[in-house]
């Protein structure tokens, strides 16, 4: 069966599922990728949208398996019209975003970028001025919004840490969205992306000088409000792994922005996440080869 894993592996990863019969190609050779579409039977895909377009060059494809669980980068009606089956990885990359959100939030509290490039400019001193700014996660409340996996691991290591912790969600809270929004000092998403969720975060209702973490998707929040909140000190920081457009353009606002923590949405990203989740995606990619029924099949 022809599997292919649309990813920027490393060359080792690439060895290492080619030894299990997966062609790794790289989102960037899309050359690349033109080529392997005819015969492609099986997707294993990541960041880059699967569009209608992409199925419709891919005659023989039967699974789209997301490496991941967020599948709002898949045309899922134009699957469902092929009979193409989609699933997702859920709980396979939960540990390591919960370990990205807990170093973004710590990253924002002790202004860790801000304080590295002081020392790496030979500006020692002016790094000390920066410490009526500095906190701890002990004392503080930590909003999760969203209670699957990743806010699970997340809340009982805040709570060790002596923060008091408020979550929500649609099927599990301890408190209100609004106060959760408006009474936190730090503010964690982890909910996915749908036409309802989408710029649900307004920035401006979050409690003066809260930090935000976004681990989950940039769509979730009004960036325009969340720019201004930064530039006048209604919100102290941000850290932040996904944004509305990906790859982040150079002359985004938040490149400028000294309060913001950036990374290139790769939160998930872990020797032991890809470990698991290629182990996952081969046995779905078995089951179907099989006949058999597919593990985290959404559509």
């Amino acid at each position: 069966m022809k599997v292919v894993f649309h990813f920027d592996g490393s060359p080792a990863l690439a060895e290492r599922v080619r030894k299990l019969g997966v062609d790794l190609c790289p989102e960037s050779d899309v050359a690349g990728f033109e080529q392997r579409l005819p015969e492609m039977e099986v997707l294993w895909h990541v960041l880059k949208p699967v569009t209608a377009a992409i199925i419709a060059r891919a005659p023989k494809l039967k699974l789209i398996q997301k490496i991941g669980s967020g599948v709002n980068t898949i045309d899922i009606e134009a699957a469902k019209r092929r009979g193409i089956a989609v699933c997702n990885l859920p709980g396979t990359n939960s540990r390591a975003v919960a370990e990205m959100t807990l170093a973004l939030m710590l990253a924002c509290l002790r202004r860790l970028p801000q304080l590295g490039q002081a020392v790496r400019d030979g500006r020692w001193p002016d790094a000390w001025k920066l410490q009526d700014a500095l906190g701890e996660i002990g004392g503080r409340t930590v909003g999760l919004i969203g209670y699957g996996e990743v806010p699970k691991i997340l809340a009982p290591i805040l709570d060790a840490m002596g923060a008091k912790v408020l979550y929500w969600s649609r099927s599990r809270s301890n408190a209100a969205f609004e106060t959760v929004l408006g009474a936190s000092d730090i503010v964690s998403l982890h909910l996915p992306l749908t036409r309802e969720t989408e710029k649900l975060i307004d920035p401006r209702r979050m409690k003066r000088g809260a930090i935000l973490v976004n681990t989950a998707r940039g769509g979730l929040v009004d960036e325009p409000a969340l720019v201004e909140a930064l530039r006048t000190g209604h919100l102290a920081a941000a850290g932040l792994d996904v944004f509305a457009e990906e790859p982040l353009p150079p002359s985004h606002p938040f490149g400028a922005l000294p309060n913001v923590v950036c990374a290139p949405h790769l939160a998930w990203l872990t020797v032991e996440t890809l470990g698991r989740s290629v182990g996952a995606a081969l046995d779905n990619v078995r089951r179907l080869a099989d006949g058999r029924p597919l593990l985290n099949r959404v559509a």
